[in-house]
């Protein structure tokens, strides 16, 4: 599977439980080094069962998975991979360092990266006090500071924003932002759009247990439209319609929305105005990554979903 630039490669990766329940429904994805890769759908759609069975912790029904070009789980591809999966389970009354001495010492690695890893999520003041006074935002800090011990070249973080306040997003989307800039793969599951769309690379859009969509942030989109306003406006759709033609042309909120590419806005532009029409407005517009979402989706009454 895959060549040496694919790090994560899953093929028709399925997960039954019983008879009824399919969580994982033949998902194929690639992750490619260097890159940070979003995993997008809502809350049930099958993200956290799928990370759990690249990370070996759970086996698959059926389909097949590699995972630093080994099976998942493999002691080889774990010594290489960090992760964090849910919540953080780290003993309350010990102190952040001392919950990463323990680690460090389980997973045989010298603590002189520990002092590494605390300025690297930003809690070396915060290190000696005890794990059960952190904010939920410093805990989530402290877990992928725990996944950074072994210096992966990959790092798996399931839903790292979950529950956090405003603030406490923008620094943990900063922090993976930061980890993703070097040559170090990360994998990050999520139901927020505005996250992914942030600081992601390439993005799998996964619904009820199905991969539905692998691409970049901009192809997922789709091409570009132009929103124009202008007078008169049945005058400026009917010039519009003639040019595109009439299902390329959309009246909104007295406005007219133009499936056409930006880069003919000048030569739409003059068309217009040569028409005798008051062009007040001409700009490209694209669709969000909501927007994006919900057509592939089709579940525009997801509240889970921001």
């Amino acid at each position: 599977m895959g060549g040496k630039d694919v790090l994560v490669e899953t093929r028709d990766l399925t997960k039954r439980y019983g008879t009824r329940i399919v969580a994982v429904d033949r998902v194929s994805l690639t992750v490619r080094r260097g890159e940070v890769y979003g995993f997008l759908g809502p809350n049930g759609a099958g993200k956290t069962t799928t990370m759990r069975m690249l990370l070996g912790l759970i086996r698959p029904t059926s389909g097949a998975a590699s995972v630093l070009g080994r099976a998942p789980g493999h002691p080889e591809s774990l010594a290489r991979v960090g992760a964090l999966v849910e919540a953080p389970a780290l003993y309350p009354y010990l102190s952040g360092l001392d919950n990463l001495r323990v680690i460090a010492r389980y997973a045989g690695v010298p603590e002189g990266r520990i002092a590494a890893a605390l300025e690297k999520v930003g809690l070396t003041d915060r290190s000696r006090d005890r794990f059960a006074t952190y904010s939920l935002g410093m805990k989530q800090r402290l877990g992928i500071a725990a996944a950074l011990l072994k210096d992966p070249e990959l790092l798996i973080l399931d839903e790292p924003t979950n529950g956090l306040d405003p603030a406490g997003m923008v620094d943990i989307r900063d922090l993976i932002r930061s980890l993703g800039s070097g040559e170090r793969t990360v994998l990050l599951s999520s139901h927020m759009l505005g996250e992914v769309e942030q600081i992601c690379d390439r993005v799998g859009v996964i619904s009820r247990g199905r991969l539905i969509a692998e691409s970049t942030v901009e192809e997922l989109r789709g091409k570009g439209a132009l929103l124009v306003v202008a007078k008169p406006l049945e005058h400026a759709r009917q010039r519009a319609e003639q040019l595109l033609g009439a299902e390329r042309v959309e009246v909104h909120d007295r406005t007219l929305r133009l499936d056409a590419d930006p880069a003919t806005a000048g030569q739409i532009n003059r068309e217009l105005v040569g028409a005798g029409i008051e062009v007040a407005e001409l700009r490209p517009m694209e669709r969000t990554l909501e927007e994006a979402f919900l057509a592939m989706t089709d579940q525009k009454g997801e509240s889970n979903v921001g």
